[in-house]
């Protein structure tokens, strides 16, 4: 289940089905971002295609000579401007892709703009979401919920991708769904209906046991956005924000121009592939040997003495200069890191933080929270998610001094709109919200865990937290998970230990449980998990889905 593999087939079956000759590739917004995600610009370049262009740019040139393929979400805007595109076409022939369900009447719509029969095919493609990694995609919808139920349109885009993720891995699943949220019931009993709509387009070869869908929601655990990370991906979108693979460098001091924007992706960068989910430690050593092994190809490279060295130095010079921008890039984001970690004492809050979500000593916490409270050098933002995770964890505990942290965060001068967050938290996912037990629960089981895992000691104090996913996951693979919990959408229910699971979770994941699904994927044979969400969020893009929801305020679209 490779959802990077599955959008390059279907945009690689687009170009070969256009046959020879020279191509445009016409996108939309979004099919601009799901294509970059996963084919580097050179790569398709490589293909025959030497123009990309958005369906709505005005007054695009005239190119005749040129095939249109045409790669867009069957949106009534893109439908729009297609017809009108077809009325007076700029190139000589059209191929339609579309990312999801076309209606007919949308199909007559442009034959009837083909009065110059330019149209050779259309088909529809299902590659409707943004593959992040081979295991992890995302919708980049950021504001799904209005005060505890679904944005209409939100729901309807889910939906959409949802079921392009199916088709395009060819899976019929059995759905589940978390019990205690009604967003999460729309959500399943929606895909249930439209797989029973289009059966003959969900009709594939019978496994033995038949993959599962379990839809959940993020206010069953809103701890995990809010922490700290330190594995090279997630600390990377944590500090600097990964938008579609690009990490904007422009802040950093001194950088140079070329590396203000870079781009990350592992299908790209076998450095990046290799290191992602290594922590921070392990990455500045790695660096290290890069550059000890870039300095030594540079001598050699240096040595061009005879037509053979001449020869050889012509054959790896793009080799030579691709390592030359990995180095360079790779050098400027860990130095980034490195500067923001020391500059606002990040090491500090997140030993904080992991003692927040992984202790109970309520005196010591709210201490060591004042503590950072007081110190300059943390952020505003830091100092918020402090007081937050103080707020969800001691929410009903006798001694709370919310109130008090919050009127240090209204001295600090943090504005308006992120105080009101500490309370909007409570109402997007305080414990009446909930339908697990967040902080682990007093069962005889529950307490056997937690002192097993003191036993067993803690090799990171800024790793100790483990999301709720990673339980939920184990349960599910081990036949453990609680139909009460986690009831069956519709007849079918599946005891066997499952093969394939697709987990998507409203409001958003995060890279830390994408780590989790990675590590899963590698340690429990015969076990295959994909992870979708709305989003994948940072502690910023989390604040804004919860703002969102508790305050209904428009949420707006933001690219991973």
């Amino acid at each position: 289940m490779d959802v990077i593999q599955a959008v390059r087939q279907y945009i690689s079956k687009m170009v070969q089905d256009s046959g020879a000759g020279m191509k445009v590739l016409l996108m939309d917004k979004e099919t601009t971002g799901i294509t970059s995600m996963v084919f580097a610009q050179s790569e398709i370049l490589q293909k025959e295609v030497f123009l990309f262009e958005k369906i709505d740019t005005p007054n695009r040139e005239s190119m005749k000579h040129l095939k249109a393929i045409c790669f867009l979400r069957p949106t009534r805007e893109n439908i729009e401007l297609l017809c009108q595109e077809l009325k007076s076409p700029k190139y000589g022939l059209y191929y339609i892709y579309f990312s999801h369900f076309i209606d007919q009447s949308d199909v007559r719509r442009l034959a009837e703009a083909d009065d110059q029969e330019v149209v050779r095919e259309i088909q529809e493609f299902f590659g409707d979401y943004f593959a992040v990694n081979p295991h992890l995609f995302s919708l980049n919808i950021q504001g799904c919920c209005r005060a505890g139920n679904w944005d209409r349109e939100a729901l309807s885009r889910c939906v959409s991708a949802l079921s392009a993720v199916l088709l395009s891995l060819k899976k019929q699943p059995v759905i589940r769904y978390q019990q205690g949220s009604g967003m999460a019931r729309n959500l399943a009993d929606d895909i249930h209906q439209l797989m029973r709509r289009e059966s003959s387009l969900f009709d594939f070869r019978r496994t033995d046991v038949s993959p599962i869908l379990l839809v959940l929601d993020r206010r069953d655990d809103p701890i995990t956005p809010l922490l700290n990370q330190w594995t090279y991906q997630a600390m990377v979108h944590e500090l600097m924000g990964i938008r579609n693979n690009r990490v904007d460098l422009s802040a950093a001091p001194g950088i140079a121009k070329e590396l203000q924007e870079v781009v990350l992706s592992a299908e790209q960068d076998d450095f990046y592939q290799s290191n992602m989910y290594l922590n921070f430690g392990e990455i500045g050593a790695n660096i290290k040997t890069l550059v000890d092994h870039f300095q030594v190809k540079s001598k050699n490279q240096a040595k061009v003495e005879t037509i053979a060295d001449m020869k050889q130095f012509i054959e790896s010079y793009p080799q030579f200069k691709r390592m030359s921008g990995t180095v360079s890039k790779h050098v400027a984001v860990v130095s980034e890191l490195s500067r923001l970690v020391a500059e606002h004492a990040i090491l500090q809050v997140s030993e904080v933080e992991q003692e927040l979500a992984c202790q109970s000593d309520h005196s010591t916490a709210l201490q060591n929270v004042r503590r950072l409270l007081s110190m300059e050098s943390v952020k505003p933002v830091d100092c918020l998610r402090l007081v937050l995770l103080y707020a969800v964890r001691y929410e009903r505990h006798g001694s709370n001094e919310v109130d008090a942290l919050v009127d240090v965060l209204t001295r600090r001068g943090l504005p308006e709109k992120y105080i009101k967050l500490v309370s909007g938290i409570i109402d997007y996912a305080g414990k009446s919200q909930r339908s697990g037990e967040l902080f682990g629960g007093k069962t005889p089981l529950a307490l056997t865990k937690k002192l097993l895992k003191g036993l067993k000691g803690v090799e990171n104090i800024y790793t100790q937290h483990s999301p709720v996913l990673s339980e939920t996951l184990d349960n599910l693979v081990k036949g453990k998970l609680k139909d009460q919990q986690f009831p069956f959408v519709g007849s079918q229910v599946v005891r066997d230990r499952p093969q394939d699971i697709i987990v998507f979770m409203i409001g958003g994941v995060t890279y830390e449980e994408a780590l989790a699904v990675y590590n899963l994927n590698k340690t429990v044979p015969g076990v295959r998990v994909l992870l979708g969400g709305t989003n994948v969020h940072n502690t910023q893009s989390f604040l804004d889905e919860v703002s969102c929801a508790a305050y209904g305020r428009s949420g707006r679209e933001q690219t991973v």
